[in-house]
């Protein structure tokens, strides 16, 4: 990012909501430490307060305990607010699954709630987390913006209408929106703990215990997976970008790589190994296949590189190093 756009997101007034997440509080980390006036929205559903530490320390962040669900909450989140990062939903294709209707009223009913407070507030970009389940089951390799496939889940349901949603938003009330295509996203801060815990945390977690790890199926599955970092770059860059046709879009947000479970598992053994040797010696196990998994997936960021500026620091190796370290330092 150049001088200029620092400065934009130094002189603006920000919301994330979903503050106390993963990705939103590593948004709101480095957000305030550009020097932006961050408000924070959460209802600590999946968040954590221990994540917003560091936040509630800086005298220009603001934070709110309420739900996306209640609109009264976010028209008061959004209030004299420049730009949203929306993050705020319930993840998870397994969560979906055994529970649609909460999925659909949080990342449907919120995400309609939040167009509406932003599109009242008249902020001037309304920039989301949108996800590469969208790709349902379509086969092409690498995945590009404008072919999507049938929903696989009704996690992936509720992202699309997300889109079309926004997209109707722009045509109907001229609110600017930009949709972010979150492809496994890992990093510092990501929940290991749970039922619906992501992969990388989770088997981190195992590791470290000297716990077996199952994998769901024979370990061929591939993921894009994507460093924290990554992502952070992305919604700087769909705030600040000012050539049109870069708005009212959405984008992959990856790295542009894939790696099988059996690598990534193999990965972790190894760095972990670094700091536990013993680690290297635990065994891999594997389980059924999971109800609407995605057997591949792979970006192309060419889309993101060429309207926004996109260029990804972290592949997974350095990724994970970097997430290596960091739950090793915060999980023992």
């Amino acid at each position: 990012m150049n001088t200029k756009q620092l400065e934009q997101l130094r002189s603006s007034k920000i919301l994330v909501t979903g503050a106390a997440g993963f990705i939103g509080s590593n948004l709101c980390e480095t957000l305030l430490e550009i020097g932006s006036t961050v408000v924070g929205l959460d209802n600590f559903a999946t968040g954590h307060k221990k994540n917003l530490t560091v936040c509630n320390e800086n005298p220009n962040f603001t934070f709110i305990e309420g739900d996306i669900r209640n609109l009264d909450d976010c028209h008061k989140a959004c209030a004299d607010v420049d730009y949203v990062l929306h993050e705020a939903a319930l993840g998870s294709v397994p969560r979906s699954i055994n529970d649609p209707i909460t999925s659909n009223d949080v990342n449907v009913g919120g995400f309609l709630n939040m167009l509406v407070a932003s599109r009242d507030a008249g902020v001037k970009r309304f920039v989301y987390a949108a996800s590469s389940s969208t790709y349902g089951d379509s086969k092409s390799l690498p995945k590009v913006e404008e072919k999507i496939g049938n929903p696989l889940s009704p996690y992936a349901i509720t992202k699309y209408v997300n889109e079309l949603y926004a997209n109707n938003f722009k045509k109907t009330y001229d609110l600017d929106t930009v949709g972010l295509r979150y492809f496994n996203v890992f990093g510092r801060k990501q929940d290991p703990n749970g039922a619906y815990a992501a992969v990388i945390p989770k088997f981190v977690m195992q590791f470290m215990k000297y716990e077996s790890p199952v994998i769901n199926g024979d370990g061929l599955f591939s993921r894009d997976f994507t460093y924290i970092d990554n992502v952070i770059q992305m919604n700087l860059l769909a705030m600040v970008a000012d050539n049109p046709e870069a708005l009212n879009n959405v984008y992959n947000t990856a790295f542009g790589e894939r790696t099988t479970l059996n690598e990534l598992t193999g990965l972790l053994k190894e760095y972990l190994g670094e700091y536990d040797n013993a680690i290297k010696d635990v065994e891999v196990k594997f389980g059924p296949e999971r109800k609407g998994d995605v057997p591949h997936s792979l970006a192309s960021v060419e889309k993101a590189k060429t309207l926004l500026g996109y260029q990804p620091d972290y592949d997974i190796k350095s990724g994970l190093k970097e997430a290596v370290k960091w739950y090793w330092e915060n999980l023992q």
